[in-house]
């Protein structure tokens, strides 16, 4: 169990199994995209311990690239896609996936791949370490997902309360 801040966590995914599940999901990447030379765009902050994690153990040819996004305040999504860092590489034609720590209501994802779209790349795929399918207001195909989990908060492997406890190599949950 871990404080952050007001809140008490306990582990809910060792980083063991993360790391074991992140490089599966580099393997399905890899023979996916061989031959293809995808862009990687990781969405800062959270995904930046997952994302370096996949990408080391990417074996394609790739680029990588950040945006900056941001929908949480304190312990809940507001919804609100704001963009803060921007891509600037040009993405027409060119197979993107985008890395994201947590897809829970899909709203700031779904806004994210709708401005990405229409810059018209080849493919267009997230990969995201966590998905909260029961959390999510609108539909979202997602091809590579890390775990389902439930509806519940997390922190720890990039993930964040306001600010404190990416740097916990472990995932925690909010202990009820």
């Amino acid at each position: 169990m871990v404080q952050v801040k007001d809140k008490q966590f306990e582990v809910f995914l060792p980083e063991t199994e993360i790391l074991a599940r992140t490089s599966q999901l580099a393997a399905q990447l890899s023979r996916d995209y061989a031959n293809k030379e995808p862009l990687f765009v990781a969405v800062l902050n959270g995904s930046f311990i997952f994302a370096a994690d996949l990408i080391r153990h990417v074996s394609v040819p790739c680029h990588v690239s950040f945006v900056r996004v941001h929908s949480y305040q304190s312990t809940a999504s507001t919804g609100t896609l704001t963009e803060v860092i921007g891509l600037q590489e040009n993405i027409e034609g060119r197979h993107v996936v985008v890395v994201e720590d947590i897809v829970d209501t899909a709203l700031t994802m779904s806004r994210l791949l709708a401005q990405l779209r229409e810059q018209m790349p080849a493919s267009l795929e997230v990969a995201t370490l966590l998905c909260k399918r029961e959390a999510m207001q609108t539909d979202l195909a997602l091809k590579y997902v890390g775990f389902d989990i439930p509806n519940r908060f997390v922190v720890g492997y990039g993930l964040d309360y306001d600010g404190f406890a990416r740097n916990l190599p472990d995932l925690y949950v909010l202990k009820d």
